[in-house]
């Protein structure tokens, strides 16, 4: 693994730590679709701004369908 990708998993996980802090001992709900969430709108976001908004080559560059790509993006509000 490249050190770019360490770094992006050790602040997800370093995130992911202080967010059961911040819960102190409440019982986490939909963690999973939350940050799905969280990092999808960033990463949609990033990777068609470098792609020149084209959604082909962003879906091709995320080895998503474009159809897919379109609904990620509507569904984040970023069409």
């Amino acid at each position: 693994m490249s050190a770019n990708h360490s770094n992006v998993e050790e602040c997800v996980r370093e995130s992911l730590l202080r967010y059961f802090q911040d819960l102190d001992g409440e019982t986490p709900d939909g963690m999973y679709d939350m940050l799905v969430r969280l990092v999808e709108k960033p990463l949609l976001e990033v990777v068609m701004r470098q792609a020149d908004n084209n959604q082909s080559r962003a879906a091709e560059w995320l080895g998503l369908n474009r159809n897919t790509l379109r609904k990620k993006l509507t569904l984040h509000n970023l069409l």
